[in-house]
């Protein structure tokens, strides 16, 4: 009885760690997004200026100073570009705001998404997953001392009638199995909670996961009905 007991409290315990995890996840989240998408807000504000600018050095016959300005231009323009659009807004925010956090750590990306605008899963839920995907991808990544080594591959799209989610990354040190979850020896405790945390929402889907590590390739999927 008192095992019982004891069991019941651990888990309640365990519950509210994880809550509290996920509430800060998802404040870094929103605060990640809110830069993004203020910078984004400061290029659309600033567009009329640009515009009085490069009729200003028109006017005065300046086309070396427009062909510079213009490439200015180009290269802002460029970075909003880079923005994915996946087709559903609030998977924008959280892939946006993680890639550009992962591009500051000098790590090669490589992404490709699609996601319906309406989804039976929450997006909540499905923001936590890649959430806490990428961040386990990019702390994998950081382990790696040659910056040149470091790499995620991001897929999300749609594979018979299931929301497919893939991410893979190189990976530095020593990475070993424990029961379904593979770890790395230097894991973190909110490393571990982000894991189950995939594994839990996976699981009120009805959903699957799958872990691979070859190679210094780790690579996690999860399937997801639609």
């Amino acid at each position: 009885m008192m095992m019982g007991l004891g069991n019941f409290l651990f888990g309640r315990m365990l519950d509210r760690r994880i809550s509290e995890y996920q509430n800060d996840l998802i404040t870094k989240h929103y605060d990640e997004v809110q830069n993004i998408y203020k910078q984004m807000r400061g290029w659309r504000h600033d567009y009329h200026n640009h515009i009085q600018t490069m009729k200003a050095h028109l006017a005065l016959g300046q086309t070396d100073e427009l062909d510079e300005y213009l490439s200015n231009l180009d290269t802002d323009l460029s970075a909003v570009d880079t923005v994915i659009q996946t087709g559903n807004v609030m998977i924008d925010a959280i892939l946006n705001s993680k890639l550009s956090l992962i591009a500051t750590k000098n790590i090669s990306v490589n992404t490709k998404a699609t996601v319906p605008s309406k989804l039976r899963i929450s997006e909540i839920d499905l923001c936590i997953i890649i959430g806490n995907l990428l961040d386990n991808a990019m702390e994998a990544c950081l382990k790696q001392t040659t910056r040149s080594d470091r790499f995620i591959r991001v897929y999300i799209g749609i594979l018979k009638e299931q929301l497919y989610i893939s991410v893979s990354n190189s990976v530095g040190g020593e990475v070993i199995k424990s029961g379904k979850t593979f770890l790395s020896t230097k894991d973190s405790a909110t490393h571990g909670f982000g894991l189950m945390r995939v594994d839990r929402i996976t699981d009120k889907y009805n959903g699957y996961v799958n872990r691979q590590n070859e190679e210094g390739v780790f690579a996690t999927e999860v399937m997801l009905p639609l």
